[in-house]
């Protein structure tokens, strides 16, 4: 709630507001109504303009861009900031809620860096995801696809979530980066979850907390083995860049953190929410499984229609600015709308449909700009590959559960949901 102290004209950090718009209760952006169907509300939003005043379960108001072309535009904006050194004391007070050491300790990787340090420590991972690389490694990706589905009951039904989704992206991933499989086997999916911090008084905090630890024991023992067995892969590389001087501990163990989770968990989330679509659209489902060639273009459009990645992280001015007709003070947190954007029909014509033959398709469900996201190609592939071995090995796929019995996580800048029951006929 806004604080009901605050003197008429000032947002909810103390700053002056340029209109009566901007002193509006913000637009809770959080419960389960909205998390299971987020699309009404930005369908209201994006018609009343581009951009409004939003609050997170933390309690942090924010500002939410929500049309395309203002998407876009603010995405590649260079006046906006990612180093959490921008936000204003309001902002840090309730966001940065990661206990210390663990904030300084696993923060300082690329989504909070801007140039030149941003351009340096991205350069030291492109060449682990570059498209060429991401081909060549296809054939791997499909054999791990298909021992999961070897793994499945043969008849019957499954959980499509804890018996793939969960699993298939972290075992691509650690082909990708390097991740030896001894210490592939120990990771615990359930650090992921640090992604999705609670607060200090929140029953949940030692839960919490004791996942960061091991998150970080676990970060520990992946640099002291990469070091102590030098490679060429991604890890080996990131650890030697350590050593000669280009990374600082903090920015190391920081870039491996954002590997191992935003490596699994948003990819993990994608399946979940192409699924969904699929099922929700069972001529569509039959038309994909039919006709395997149009995967890539199906999988773009699913992109748009859904994307795991809600909305981006935060963006922040130095000063006070204008964007696209209001001003933000300097310090308060901008925030991207991904699917918003994407589901905005002046960009999409019928953009709330699934039409596989949409083209062109310039969604932003990787982002746009200098974060455009480093490892699309392979998301890419990993999503193409995994529809592409459900779809042809569970005939007769289809929903064990209503839609509304879903429950979808409460993760503020995520989609996706930690069960999917299905039926389907003999595994092939």
């Amino acid at each position: 709630m806004t604080d009901p102290t605050a003197p008429a004209g000032r947002c909810p950090y103390g700053h002056d507001t340029p209109s009566g718009a901007e002193q509006a209760e913000p637009v809770p952006l959080f419960g389960q109504e909205y998390k299971s169907d987020p699309y009404p509300l930005y369908r209201e939003l994006r018609a009343a303009g581009p951009v409004h005043r939003v609050r997170f379960p933390s309690g942090i108001a924010a500002w939410l861009v929500t049309g395309y072309q203002a998407a876009h535009q603010t995405l590649n904006d260079p006046r906006l900031g990612k180093n959490h050194r921008l936000g204003n004391e309001g902002w840090r007070r309730l966001a940065s809620i990661m206990p210390e050491p663990q904030h300084s300790q696993l923060q300082v990787h690329l989504l909070h860096q801007d140039p030149p340090k941003h351009t340096d420590m991205r350069r030291l991972v492109l060449d682990g995801f570059a498209p060429r690389r991401i081909e060549a490694l296809r054939p791997r990706f499909q054999q791990i696809a298909d021992a999961l589905v070897d793994a499945l009951p043969a008849t019957g039904g499954a959980d499509l979530v804890q018996g793939f989704a969960a699993h298939y992206p972290f075992r691509v991933l650690a082909e990708v980066i390097g991740l030896p499989q001894e210490l592939a086997s120990r990771f615990d999916r359930d650090w992921g979850k640090v992604v999705q911090p609670v607060g200090p008084k929140d029953p949940g905090r030692p839960a919490y907390e004791g996942r960061l630890r091991g998150l970080q024991t676990y970060i520990a023992d992946v640099v002291a083995h990469k070091r102590a067995e030098p490679s060429d892969d991604l890890l080996g590389r990131l650890v030697a860049a350590q050593d000669d001087g280009q990374l600082g501990k903090e920015e190391l163990d920081s870039m491996i953190f954002q590997l191992l989770v935003a490596g699994q968990e948003p990819v993990t989330n994608q399946i979940s929410t192409m699924l969904i679509t699929l099922l929700r659209h069972p001529d569509q489902l039959a038309r994909l499984r039919d006709e395997p060639a149009l995967l890539p273009r199906a999988v773009e459009e699913l992109l748009r229609h859904d994307s795991a990645f809600e909305l981006t992280t935060w963006r922040f001015f130095a000063e006070d600015s204008d964007l696209h007709g209001t001003v933000i003070p300097a310090g308060d947190s901008v925030i991207v709308s991904l699917c918003a954007a994407n589901r905005d029909p002046e960009q999409f014509p019928d953009a709330d449909a699934l039409d596989f033959d949409r083209t062109p398709n310039a969604h932003l469900a990787f982002g746009h700009g200098i974060h455009f996201c480093p490892g699309a190609a392979l998301a890419r592939a990993e999503l193409q590959i995994a529809l592409g071995t459900l779809l042809a090995r569970l005939p007769g796929l289809r929903p064990a559960v209503d839609g509304s019995e879903l429950s979808w996580i409460p993760a503020v800048l995520a989609r996706g949901v930690n069960h999917l029951p299905v039926h389907y006929d003999t595994r092939c």
